[in-house]
């Protein structure tokens, strides 16, 4: 059985817009390719000047805008979209040393921040929450993720298999849904390290090697097992059988 991603589209069934603001242009493709990936169009951008045009002529449903920008600020980016499209949402991307006083305007009207470094999932999650909170997108297939008798959901953070819940920290959690994503597909080291761990990951890839095991002894043990590891390639999810 093929996993089922949720299908988050605007109400008149077109793709979510998201406009991608930062000066760091790896890290905006980074965020731009977790996004297309979700099946939203996307667009970057790496000053204020062109996001306040862009947004003019893109018109997105949100915006993913880092703080600090090379000509004015990203609440600055912020007032001057807002003044044509109130309503806009806007995930802020903050550095770890960001004024306390920058803040209080980070989370006003319903917007939340991430702060780097950060994983592209979690940008992509706040991003959903995000969405569905400010009515602009509705989700066509509910938010769960299925592969065989397990079944992962994203907006409760619960797992099941076969109708057992099964408690997992946040990063199995992630891991997992990385694998559910790609069912049956082959996911090496490195791919898992750049969608689970930060961006710029910087351990050893053993870590994987151990999660890996925290994640069969939770859903492989005692069924059986879904999690398989290709020898000199990777890991692969399947359903059972």
């Amino acid at each position: 059985m093929n996993a089922q991603r949720p299908d988050l589209r605007r109400p008149d069934g077109q793709p979510v817009r998201v406009l991608v603001v930062d000066d760091e242009p790896t890290l905006a493709e980074l965020v731009t390719l977790a996004v297309r990936y979700e099946g939203w169009e996307a667009r970057a951008v790496h000053d204020g000047a062109t996001a306040v045009r862009t947004a003019r002529e893109f018109r997105p449903d949100v915006v993913v805008l880092d703080i600090m920008l090379p000509d004015f600020d990203g609440l600055e980016v912020l007032r001057k979209i807002r003044a044509e499209t109130p309503r806009l949402a806007v995930l802020f991307l903050t550095a770890k040393d960001a004024m306390e006083d920058k803040l209080a305007g980070l989370t006003a009207g319903g917007d939340d921040y991430v702060t780097k470094p950060f994983s592209v999932e979690e940008v992509v999650l706040r991003l959903r929450a995000l969405l569905r909170r400010s009515g602009v997108a509705e989700s066509g297939a509910g938010a769960s993720i299925v592969v065989g008798d397990l079944v992962l959901d994203e907006d409760a953070r619960e797992v099941t298999r076969a109708g057992t819940e099964i408690q997992l920290t946040a990063t199995e959690f992630e891991l997992l849904r990385f694998l559910m994503r790609n069912p049956r597909r082959v996911l090496s080291k490195t791919q898992i390290l750049d969608r689970v761990w930060n961006y710029d990951f910087g351990g050893a890839a053993n870590i994987v090697e151990l999660y890996i095991s925290y994640l069969r002894k939770k859903i492989d043990t005692g069924r059986e097992p879904m999690i398989h590891t290709m020898r000199g390639a990777g890991y692969v999810l399947k359903p059972a059988g």
